[in-house]
């Protein structure tokens, strides 16, 4: 049976939802989010990714959902049948289709590495005493004194043999997930982990909240600072959207497929879009007092992408129960890489078996072939293939390794040019009217005239102005 048969699909409203959530909440959300938002400024930040939210994001998040619906078919499939009857320019758009199926394909093998790095530091944090990753306790590592944590990560990393074990074992969890197929597999494993980790989040949130002089950091993360806003702050937050909603990898034209006609993909989409953005509140909530506490603002505004590896064991070491809580939290963050994880696996293998015709177990090996031969590359990137720099023909990516490279034009390259591809079929081939009424299917639509204005007006300047920013256009 392939996947776009009428028997594949989600048994109910609540499976779309939680799976498609699933999607959308991941590494983004934990990790991605709070570092941005401590580097950008707290509640500024913070104010900025809600307004985009709720106008850019909301717009690409509806339109991919509607595309797969529509058309029934994947990224390539959908913008191939909607292009079919233009022999002009539009025509030429089908390219958009490739480009949205190929970013989950070349995400989702670094993915899986980052993956198993957070399998490894529930174990670390599990079955060693956390006052090892203390701030005050040092570490040497190639004749450089460092802290613990921080020299922990990099003797991790560098391990090929042991990094190489995580990426696998991440990977099989990911594999077995999909090879259950929709319902069994993915809705079942959403509805299992989806209110775990809600659970999760809330209850490190609280803890959070009765640490010695938490309001310092709750204060810096909720209350907009008007003096710490750049045009940055923008770019950030649009560039954060397609992380946290999981848009341009067509992961949500996929699902799309998998919803029911009769399905109200309005009410649907708010709920995703709800579920999402509370994610990344919370994650926020949960994360940025904690670090301002420890540290005071700069320690949270220069974090960075070490916020989770380096700077959150430090955290949890230096407080009560630090253990425990630490431990839980790593948990929460292997949820939430595991179902963006299962969802990236989902699209390559729909998109194969749809384009190859292949079936669902054939195209399933095909897929974890590939991320099994570049996820090993990315993990010798830091080892054994330390010296290549894929991006060094660029001075301002010279050195960047394998991961940030494969990171770099997924995301900031062809997620971006994806989405203004999305934008031009709806607008130009589809017409935004004719879509309008797919969307709403006989619905009510209160936000319909927010959407066509942003369609028209808002989404591609913003998309360029990301794009432009990324290949250092834009200062």
């Amino acid at each position: 049976m392939k996947l776009g048969s009428r028997r594949e699909g989600f048994s109910n409203k609540l499976g779309f939802v939680l799976a498609a959530a699933g999607s959308a909440v991941g590494l983004g959300n934990i990790w991605r989010f709070p570092y941005l938002s401590a580097k950008y400024g707290g509640g500024i930040f913070l104010l900025t990714y809600l307004i985009l939210v709720l106008s850019f994001g909301y717009a690409l998040l509806i339109s991919e959902i509607g595309i797969g619906r529509m058309t029934r078919r994947g990224p390539i499939g959908a913008f191939r049948k909607l292009c079919a009857h233009h022999k002009s320019f539009l025509g030429s758009v089908r390219i958009g289709g490739w480009i949205n199926a190929l970013v989950p394909m070349i995400i989702i093998p670094y993915y899986v590495v980052i993956g198993g790095w957070v399998t490894r530091y529930v174990v670390a944090l599990a079955c060693n005493p956390v006052s090892g990753f203390h701030k005050d306790v040092l570490a040497t590592v190639e004749g450089k004194s460092m802290p613990a944590s921080a020299a922990y990560f990099q003797n991790f990393i560098t391990s090929w043999q042991e990094s190489l074990i995580y990426f696998l074992i991440f990977l099989i969890i990911t594999a077995i997930v999909v090879a259950c197929g929709v319902k069994k597999g993915i809705e079942q494993f959403n509805k299992v982990l989806m209110p775990m980790l809600v659970i999760l989040i809330l209850g490190i949130c609280i803890y959070c909240m009765f640490l010695p002089n938490a309001g310092a950091g709750f204060k810096y993360y909720l209350m907009p600072d008007i003096s710490k806003f750049s045009y940055m702050t923008v770019v950030a937050a649009m560039g954060q959207l397609f992380f946290s909603l999981s848009l341009a990898m067509g992961i949500m034209v996929t699902y799309g497929v998998y919803m029911r006609r009769e399905d109200d993909l309005i009410s649907n989409v708010n709920q995703v879009e709800v579920f999402d953005t509370g994610i990344s509140f919370l994650a926020g909530m949960m994360i940025i007092p904690a670090v301002v506490v420890f540290g005071g603002e700069k320690a949270a505004e220069n974090a960075g992408p070490g916020l989770i590896f380096v700077t959150m064991p430090q955290v949890f070491a230096s407080f009560p129960a630090g253990r425990f809580f630490g431990t839980l939290f790593f948990i929460l963050v292997l949820f939430a890489a595991a179902t963006s994880a299962v969802s990236m696996l989902e699209t390559n293998v729909h998109t194969v078996c749809q384009e190859l015709g292949l079936s669902r177990k054939l195209s399933l090996a095909y897929c974890l072939l590939e991320i099994l031969i570049i996820g090993t590359i990315t993990v010798l990137g830091y080892s054994v293939l330390s010296h290549v720099h894929p991006l060094s023909f660029i001075e301002k990516y010279q050195s960047f390794d394998i991961l940030d490279s494969l990171d770099f034009i997924s995301n900031s390259v062809l997620m971006p040019i994806g989405a203004i591809f999305t934008t031009v079929l709806i607008v130009a081939v589809i017409g935004l009217e004719r879509f309008t009424r797919e969307i709403k299917n006989g619905k009510k639509w209160y936000r319909q005239y927010l959407y066509q204005l942003c369609m028209c007006v808002i989404v591609i300047p913003c998309l360029l102005v990301v794009l432009l920013n990324a290949v250092g256009i834009l200062k």
